[in-house]
Formats: C-alpha cells, sequence, structure tokens
C-alpha cells in the first residue's frame, strides 16, 4: 500500500464515469478533465480503431448514422455493461492515455463507476478492461453510492439519503446509511429507451424514421412528462416511411410527453417499489430528506415534479447532476482508505 501510495505521486489517478452515453474523467484538484461521448469508430467486421485509434469520443459521435459500409460506429456499452469487450478496452485505453499524458512509466489508479445491478462477470469485464487499457490498479464502485459521494449527501451517516441517477443505459435508484446501500434497485430504463421512445413515436404518428441524434435533440429540446404553459415546437427531418423520400413535420412538447409516459411511468415504478422495501426508520427519514436526483435523466422538464407528484416526497435536483457520478469516484479515490472496505474494491471480490 506504501509503494502504491509512492507511485500514485508520480501518476494521475482517475475517477471514471463509464457511462452508455458518454465517459466523464476526474482527476483531483482538476475536476472532470474529459467529457466524451462512448462512441467508438472501427472498420466494419475489424476491432481497428479508425485514425490511429482516435476515432474515439467526440469525432466518432459525428459519425453516427453517416458511415458509409467499411466503417462502423458503434457504442460499445448497452444497458451501463459491456457489449463488446475489445472495443470498451480500446476507448477506455483512448480515455486513459488521453488524460495521463505521456506519464508512461507509472500507470494510473482508476475509479470506475459501475451500475449497481450488474452481475459479476459483467463487472469482472469492466475490470479487465481497464486493466488491460492501461490502469495499475482498478476499483469499482456502484453508481448510486458515487453519485451520492459526489452530491455530498450525508450518506457515512445514520440516516437515509435516497438517489435517483437516471442516466443513459440504467436507472439506479438508492436508499443508503452509515456508508453502504441499505435499498437499491436497477432498471435498464433510462435515457437511451426515452430516445427510442420518440423514435418509434414519430414512426407511429408521422411515418417518419429518424437516427438516434435526431431523437435526442428532440428530447432535449422540447422534451417533457409534463405538461408545459406553453407549449414547445420544433421542425423534424427524416426520411418518409412509405414514399421513402427526405421530409420535415412539426412536432409539440405534449406529443413527446406522450412518447415518453411509458418509460417514465417505468423510472417512477422503480422509485416507488425501492420506498416500499426501506424498513420504516429510513423511510421516516426520508419524509424530511426527499429524494435526490442525479444524471442527464434527471434535466428532463417535469422529472423533479412527477416523481414528487408520484411519490409526495420532495425532490431536489443535485449540483450539476451530468458530472455527479464521476465526482463521487474522484472523491472515493481520494479516501481510499476510508472507502476500500464498505464499497467494490477490486477484482478479488468476484
Amino acid at each position: 500500500m506504501v509503494f502504491d501510495s509512492l507511485l500514485g505521486m508520480f501518476s494521475v489517478d482517475m475517477g471514471i464515469d463509464l457511462g452508455t452515453c458518454n465517459t466523464l474523467v476526474c482527476v483531483k484538484g482538476e475536476g472532470i478533465v474529459l467529457n466524451e461521448p462512448s462512441v467508438v469508430a472501427v472498420r466494419r467486421g475489424t476491432n481497428h480503431v479508425l485514425r490511429d485509434g482516435n476515432a474515439v469520443g467526440i469525432v466518432a459521435k459525428e459519425m453516427l448514422g453517416k458511415t458509409p459500409g467499411s466503417i462502423s460506429a458503434i457504442r460499445p456499452l448497452k444497458d451501463g455493461v459491456i457489449a463488446d469487450f475489445d472495443i470498451t478496452e480500446a476507448m477506455l485505453g483512448y480515455f486513459i492515455r488521453k488524460v495521463h499524458g505521456r506519464r508512461r512509466f507509472v500507470k494510473p489508479r482508476v475509479v470506475i463507476a459501475v451500475p449497481s445491478g450488474i452481475t459479476a462477470v459483467e463487472k469482472r469485464a469492466v475490470y479487465n478492461s481497464a486493466e488491460r487499457a492501461g490502469a495499475r490498479r482498478v476499483y469499482l464502485v456502484e453508481e448510486p453510492m458515487a453519485a451520492g459521494i459526489g452530491a455530498g449527501l450525508p450518506i457515512a451517516e445514520p440516516v437515509a439519503s435516497m438517489i435517483v441517477d437516471i442516466g443513459g443505459g440504467t436507472t439506479e435508484v438508492a436508499i443508503m446509511a452509515l456508508a453502504d446501500i441499505a435499498v437499491c434497485n436497477s432498471i435498464r430504463i433510462a435515457g437511451d429507451e426515452m430516445d427510442s421512445a420518440i423514435i418509434a413515436f414519430m414512426r407511429r404518428k408521422y411515418d417518419l424514421m429518424i437516427g438516434l441524434q435526431t431523437a435526442e435533440a428532440i428530447k432535449m429540446e422540447i422534451g417533457t412528462i409534463t405538461d408545459l404553459e406553453v407549449d414547445l415546437t420544433k421542425q423534424v427531418r427524416g426520411r418518409d416511411v412509405v414514399g421513402g423520400l427526405p421530409r420535415e413535420c412539426t412536432i409539440s412538447s405534449s406529443e413527446i410527453k406522450e412518447a415518453l409516459a411509458e418509460p417514465a411511468a417505468q423510472i417512477v415504478e422503480c422509485v416507488t417499489r425501492t420506498l416500499e422495501s426501506a424498513e420504516p426508520e429510513l423511510a421516516a427519514d426520508l419524509i424530511e430528506n426527499g429524494i435526490y436526483l442525479a444524471g442527464g435523466g434527471a434535466l428532463l422538464r417535469g422529472m423533479e415534479q412527477y416523481i414528487a407528484d408520484c411519490t409526495g416526497l420532495t425532490v431536489r435536483l443535485v449540483d450539476d447532476p451530468l458530472s455527479c457520478v464521476a465526482r463521487g469516484t474522484s472523491v472515493y479515490l481520494e479516501n481510499l482508505t476510508v472507502w476500500k472496505d464498505t464499497l467494490e474494491s477490486d477484482a478479488d471480490d468476484y
């Protein structure tokens, strides 16, 4: 441990929020130093990353839906877990090298946030990918715990703290106390599922095929799950299902509310199921402490009010919900001696 600490003086140790849609890297004293899409562009049928291994992140996302037959722009993670081991390793290696710079004589320690519902096999895949990508030592921490730490909640105290982390691939709902998770539920319904719901709605109602990036833009610009005082509208372009030619139409936020009703209801059902499983004393604490929202999905219009109406509890948005988990991994890394006995530590656990 002493030798490991000495090596840490020469390496840029980092916390990583390895998300389905975006990967964020946080470094002690510097905050978020990298925030890029979890996308990699490869030669079709191979694992060879384009542009000498640099077609990753922002560069690769620009290619989504626009690649020729010889190139594939893919997301190597699905529903918060690794779908393609080799591509994830290449992506992690690129991000680690980009942050660690030229310090090649010593490898960094890395803390990675993972969904609470993944299996031991999936945890092992994340661990091995990070290790082969260039990490000296790898620690895994469950996403709701990292979000709680990053949000500054009193999770180490004998009082209940509840967080709902709506990411790209998964929604994590947890009640924490005494530096551990008391009750937790994880569902693979989150931002990606909302995008898919918008795509299905556009095809069903307007006979218009749109891509994932267009659906995401609709969600961010006019998406809502509650009624707005002023209905927002947006011009949407895509391909006509019947004629096959490019076409555009105008949609409103009230229509998107209809499209997002099902995934939003499933998220709230997960929240209520978690509350129903809590011990009475923990549930009593939440009347005063309420629920905290984190993740990109928490920014969807009306999400706070919707969950508050369905649960009867106060719902608050954490500071900078997009980077909350990444900040938590960095704080965990700074306090390894405090946290490592209570959180997921390394491969020996699985």
